[in-house]
This record gives structure tokens, C-alpha cells and sequence, in this order.
């Protein structure tokens, strides 16, 4: 028997007109973490070794232009009310948002990817070759989703907003399945002997929790993964 998708009205949900001063805080530290993993060997490093000078100086840069941005309304959340309200209404996308979303899919695809293929690589060669996938896998990407967003392939970097309560869902399904599998990688990786076995254990379960959370995520069971139908306002988180 079929399951259906969970589904949200827009005329259902809350009207929202301004951000309260919490709200738009509450968001600036996800772009820090977004835009700080952007050179991803410096955060390879960052794991690996615990980190460097550079890492700060790279830390304090994204501070204080995420901080600006913050200030000025310039980040996703962080603007002094919501920019999108009406679900089918055709507006441009601004380039902030678009910029933003654009590096959000690079920290979520980048990592998810190289990872698995270290992964990958170390369950059939036993050997580990993390630092040189990085090294040579992480910029090639960067470059590519860079070009979708440019270019406005990717959910939330379209040049409209008008299917954003549909692209909203992708862009956190991703958010959760990511975040829960490298979340359990890195505890697995923290926990466990470095044997075959427990690399190939790691592989298992890293794209077990990718897929369980990417089919929750389907069905719209967890939090803004839930497609909202047209109505009358809505405003998107």
C-alpha cells in the first residue's frame, strides 16, 4: 500500500510579516559554518590535525563579512522580514540568497560525497587515501556546483522564487541526511578500531542513514520536508 506524502497548505501556515531580532540571529551561525567549510582542505586539515592559524584567520574573516551581511539584511533569515510570502508569486531571487544556497549545496554535497568515496576507496584497496580525494576531488566540485548555481539549477538558487515550496524540501532533505550521516560517520569514526571490518561497517551505515533519512525526507516526515501546496500566503523559512 501506497504512503502518502505529507503535505502543508499555505493558507494554513502562520502569517509572518516581521523577524523578530532572536530569529535573525538564530540564523547568522549557520552561514558561519556554511561559508568557514568553503575551503574544504583547510577543514580537512581542521579534523585531521586540530586545526591551524590559518583556520582562525579564515574564522575571523567569516565573522565579520557573515556578521555584515547579517546586519544588513543580507543573509537568508537574517532580513528584517521574510522576502518570500506568496507561494505563486514569480519574484527574482536575490543574489544573496542565491550566493548563499549556492555554497549550503557545496557543504552539504562536497563532504557527503568525497567522504563516501574515501569510504569507498578504503573498503576495496584497504587502504586510505582521504587527504589526496580531498586534495584532489574537493575543487573540482566547488567549480561545478558553483556553475549550478550561477547558472540556477539547484533548488533555492533558481532565478525565481515561484517553486519554493517545493525546492525548500530537497535543500532539507539534504540538510538532514547529510547532517545525520556525518554526524554518526565521525562518531563511528571516533569509536571504532581502523580495521577492514569496521571500514566496511562504517560504509554500511554511513549510506544506510543517507538513504533512511532521504526516504523520510520523501514522505515529508521530518521538519520542512513537507511540500506546501498553493494557497494564499506563506512565508518560507
Amino acid at each position: 500500500m501506497a504512503i502518502p506524502v505529507r503535505v502543508e497548505y499555505a493558507h494554513e501556515r502562520k502569517m509572518r510579516t516581521r523577524n523578530t531580532r532572536r530569529y535573525r540571529a538564530a540564523h547568522w551561525p549557520i552561514w558561519i559554518w556554511v561559508f568557514f567549510l568553503a575551503p574544504g582542505p583547510l577543514t580537512f586539515d581542521l579534523f585531521a590535525r586540530g586545526g591551524s592559524m590559518r583556520n582562525l584567520i579564515w574564522l575571523g574573516t567569516v565573522l565579520v563579512l557573515t556578521g555584515a551581511a547579517a546586519l544588513f539584511g543580507q543573509l537568508p533569515g537574517a532580513e528584517p522580514a521574510p522576502y518570500i510570502l506568496r507561494f505563486t508569486e514569480d519574484r527574482p531571487n536575490p543574489w544573496y540568497r542565491r550566493i548563499c544556497y549556492t555554497f549550503a549545496w557545496n557543504a552539504l554535497l562536497n563532504f557527503a560525497l568525497l567522504n563516501l568515496a574515501g569510504l569507498v576507496w578504503a573498503v576495496a584497496t584497504r587502504q586510505w587515501r582521504l587527504r589526496q580525494i580531498y586534495t584532489h576531488g574537493y575543487t573540482p566540485i566547488l567549480v561545478l556546483v558553483l556553475a549550478l548555481g550561477l547558472f540556477g539549477v539547484l533548488p533555492r538558487v533558481r532565478f525565481s522564487t515561484k517553486g519554493e515550496g517545493w525546492e525548500r524540501r530537497y535543500f532539507y532533505g539534504t540538510v538532514w541526511s547529510v547532517t545525520a550521516a556525518q554526524t554518526v560517520l565521525l562518531i563511528l569514526w571516533q569509536a571504532l578500531p581502523k580495521t577492514h571490518a569496521t571500514d566496511t561497517l562504517k560504509l554500511v551505515v554511513y549510506c544506510a542513514v543517507l538513504a533512511g533519512m532521504g526516504i523520510l525526507a520523501a514522505f515529508g516526515v521530518l521538519p520542512r520536508t513537507r511540500p506546501i501546496l498553493p494557497g494564499e500566503l506563506m512565508v518560507a523559512d
